[in-house]
């Protein structure tokens, strides 16, 4: 009898996939709840090249999004873009237990409270993957690089559920931070995934190699990335200035990368626009603080949707 803790992964695309994966190869119980993949899953497995080998794997249920589980899981991992007309909540409702411990390995800044304010009583993890992965195909994943996971309980802390996690996530071969302070690591993320995501949608979906090697690229970048630092620091957030360089070393060393802002757009799929660039300006606002390289970006991205009927 297994007596891993039992995993379902509402979302499971390039990032839901690989950390399903992870957790299968650690011993867990992982099943899965999916719409456009459900029959390509259902039939043939998540598929999923690495350069830690072959990490595809058979979900042990696979679930419609209109079905009625079996049991709740003890683990939920909500793994879906923050889109605006996404009911997370209502996504999550028929899945969740008393004891179920929510899960979100999501990008961009607040976006816990909708979830901690319907689930009060059900501890919540807040995840930031550090991964280059992109879904091919149906139920295929193409792992590129890293692979991290940041966590922390929110609004803060460490408990017995991210210790318990994290320790599955590492028996499956990947490492782990715990954080006392998730909050201030999401700032951390939006350190790249502001510039990046975004710059590579109004490139019309350049690569991280590209967006770094156009004359003025990198000195753009590094803008962006300034000031989402002041940003950050007026919410009690400051960060070393050495991470810019850092971060930028980082991206150089891994392969040309169309991050998912820019795989999302090239496939006509909706953007992240306000989790990960349009909050860290509402934000910058709400401080008096100006930030005219992010807020250009935003307001581009805006006349785009506008023009392409993206809105």
């Amino acid at each position: 009898m297994n007596d891993k803790p039992s995993i379902l992964i509402i979302g499971a695309g390039a990032i839901g996939s690989f950390y399903g994966a992870i957790l299968k190869k650690a011993g867990c119980s992982v099943s899965t709840v999916l719409r456009s993949d459900y029959e390509a899953v259902r039939t043939r497995g998540v598929r999923i090249t690495s350069p830690l080998g072959d990490l595809s794997f058979e979900p042990d249920r696979v679930y419609r999004d209109s079905d009625l589980p079996d049991e709740s899981p003890d683990f939920l991992i909500l793994c879906v873009k923050v889109l605006p007309g996404v009911d997370r909540v209502a996504l999550v409702a028929p899945w969740m237990g008393e004891k179920t411990c929510l899960v979100l390995i999501e990008n961009g800044l607040d976006i816990e409270r909708e979830l901690a304010d319907a689930y009060p009583d059900n501890p919540l993890i807040s995840c930031l993957a550090f991964i280059a992965a992109s879904r091919t195909e149906s139920g295929v994943v193409e792992h590129k690089a890293y692979g991290k996971l940041v966590m922390g309980r929110y609004p803060e802390g460490v408990d017995d559920n991210c210790r318990a996690l994290s320790q599955l996530f590492m028996e499956g071969g990947i490492k782990i931070d715990l954080t006392e302070r998730v909050v201030g690591e999401r700032w951390r993320k939006c350190l790249w995934n502001t510039p990046f995501n975004p710059l590579s949608v109004v490139a019309n979906g350049a690569d991280t190699f590209t967006i770094l090697d156009t004359e003025g690229g990198e000195e753009l970048i590094r803008a962006m990335m300034r000031e989402v630092m002041v940003v950050a620091a007026a919410e009690g957030y400051p960060m070393d200035e050495a991470l810019i360089d850092q971060n930028i070393e980082s991206t150089r060393k891994m392969p040309a990368y169309k991050n998912s802002m820019a795989l999302d757009y090239l496939n006509d799929r909706p953007i992240e626009r306000e989790a990960v660039l349009g909050n860290v300006v509402t934000i910058a606002e709400r401080h008096g603080l100006a930030v005219p390289h992010l807020n250009t970006v935003l307001v581009t991205l805006k006349m785009r949707a506008a023009l392409e009927g993206r809105e």
